[in-house]
Formats: C-alpha cells, sequence, structure tokens
C-alpha cells in the first residue's frame, strides 16, 4: 500500500477542492466517510478505491492518485451512491468530473475496454436519446475484438425478449443532441 505525504499534498489539496466544486457542484469536504455509498454501488468489489475513498483521496488533495485510479472509468453513474448519501452529495457527479478531467488531462483508463465502452455508451445515448443494448454490445465486441465471451447470455437474453433487434429513438432525440453539443461547446471541444 502507497503511503501519502499529507504535507505534500496540502499545497495542491485546495485548489483541486475548488475545481471539483465548480465541476461537480459537490463540496467534497461535506463527505465524513460513512461509506453507505460503497456499501451500495454495484461495481465496489471491482474497484481498486471504493466511492468513499475516492472522496477521501478528493478531500486529501490526492489529485494523481484518484486522476490515476480505475474507479473513475468503472463507475457506471447509476447514482446508487449519490441517492444513499445521508449529506446529500453527488459522489457520482464527482467521479463524472474526475472522469471529464482526466480526459482533459489526456490521462486513459489502464483498462482499454472500459474507455471504449464509454465512447460507445455516449455515442448510442446521442444518437438514439437511450441505449440500443444489442448495437452497443455489438460494437464493443466488435471493437474489442472479444466477440464470444458472453454468446450465450446474450442468446438468452435475447430469447426472453429482453434485448430488441432494433433501437428506439426517443422523440425527443434531437434535445439530447442538442445537450451534447453544449456540453461539447463548454469543454472546448468544438
Amino acid at each position: 500500500m502507497a503511503v501519502l505525504n499529507l504535507s505534500e499534498l496540502e499545497t495542491s489539496r485546495r485548489p483541486f477542492i475548488s475545481s471539483l466544486l465548480e465541476e461537480s457542484g459537490t463540496d467534497v469536504t461535506e463527505c465524513y466517510q460513512c461509506g453507505k455509498c460503497s456499501a451500495g454501488c454495484p461495481l465496489s468489489h471491482a474497484m481498486d478505491y471504493q466511492p468513499h475513498q475516492v472522496m477521501r483521496l478528493c478531500q486529501l488533495g490526492a489529485r494523481e492518485k484518484v486522476l490515476n485510479s480505475s474507479s473513475i472509468w468503472l463507475c457506471a453513474a447509476c447514482m446508487t451512491c449519490s441517492a444513499r448519501c445521508p449529506r446529500d452529495l453527488d459522489i457520482a457527479s464527482v467521479m463524472e468530473a474526475l472522469r471529464r478531467t482526466a480526459l482533459r488531462e489526456g490521462r486513459r483508463p489502464k483498462e482499454a475496454r472500459v474507455s471504449l465502452f464509454h465512447e460507445l455508451f455516449l455515442s448510442s445515448l446521442r444518437n438514439y436519446g437511450r441505449i440500443f443494448e444489442v448495437g452497443l454490445m455489438g460494437g464493443y465486441k466488435l471493437r474489442s475484438g472479444d466477440l464470444f465471451s458472453d454468446l450465450e447470455l446474450g442468446r438468452q437474453m435475447f430469447m426472453k425478449g429482453r434485448l430488441k433487434l432494433f433501437p428506439h429513438r426517443i422523440r425527443e432525440v434531437g434535445e439530447v443532441r442538442q445537450i451534447f453539443e453544449r456540453i461539447r461547446d463548454m469543454e472546448g471541444n468544438g
């Protein structure tokens, strides 16, 4: 386990916390480490730092450690952590802010497939206003080269009517695309 030098972190702590507050709207210093976010997180078992630990690293100003962690990429943004927080902190928003910061700085997750899935997920959302599971997984399987690992599971889901062959596009898909355009403009990627 790596040791954090708190005196070195103190100089960068406040600017990092301020930038997270500005980008996520959440003051990470208000987290009192109850662990409810981690207890409810469906992916905490796969993370190198559980959600409450990510929050603590942010409080400490451990910017490099948290931005290089796998946890920020593995977060599914399901909002369970935010819903369970007794302090009403939006932990999922902090995770998203950390991902955006990492991307702006050219950082990529250690697991290349996480970045690929993230990209395809957002593309499906932008195109249809919702997720088209078959298209998402088909694109993921083709681009990752992992074609057959879940084939039986996919077949079972299809047979039970859980997967649709054709996408359902919401009526207001243009509004969803406008949201993506505004975000791209705000991030300076226009």
